[in-house]
């Protein structure tokens, strides 16, 4: 979990491959998203399933946005929010981390086609908390503390303490260093 993925190269690698397990990985756990290191292919890919906060649809196999980025670049982040994040990775360790509201990005699609977008809300938190895994970052690195829960523990948790949007147009700088750079 801890290693930096590689960029995924169109005419060796097989993509199409990966985004099948990711897509399968996705559609029978109850999750938001998936970034290839978190299953063994370190690639740089992420699978987003959800970009609600609704975190029913996860347990509903039916319900999957099916949203390939490869290759993705942060170009430009700003705003702050603050979300109790869990991760497939990390059992039970959940923590509140603080992300941007808004990410500019790049990226290319499952053609080659290199697209730019930005992301809002909890869909640039989503991301942001799948393409820390690229790098290497698991959420607990970058959570203003750091818990064990359950499912349930964690639901019940949310509802006392949803997901928060502190700032929409401020720069956005990390509020805690991280632990494995301390």
């Amino acid at each position: 979990m801890r290693q930096v993925s590689t960029e995924v190269n169109f005419g060796k690698d097989d993509y199409l491959e990966y985004i099948n397990v990711l897509k399968n990985y996705c559609r029978n756990n109850a999750v938001y998203a998936l970034a290839p290191v978190q299953i063994g292919i370190p690639k740089r890919m992420i699978y987003i399933r959800n970009t609600t906060i609704d975190m029913n649809k996860n347990r509903n196999k039916a319900y999957d946005e099916e949203i390939v980025l490869i290759n993705p670049k942060i170009l430009n982040q700003k705003g702050h929010t603050r979300f109790l994040e869990r991760c497939a990775s990390c059992l039970d360790y959940v923590g509140i981390v603080d992300r941007p509201y808004e990410v500019e990005i790049e990226y290319y699609t499952i053609d080659g086609l290199k697209v730019h977008e930005t992301y809002e809300g909890f869909k640039a938190t989503i991301f942001s908390h799948e393409f820390d895994h690229l790098n290497g970052i698991l959420h607990i690195d970058r959570a203003l503390d750091v818990t064990e829960m359950t499912w349930e523990e964690t639901k019940k948790q949310r509802e006392k303490r949803p997901y928060e949007i502190l700032s929409k147009n401020d720069e956005y700088k990390l509020v805690k260093k991280l632990k494995m750079e301390e």
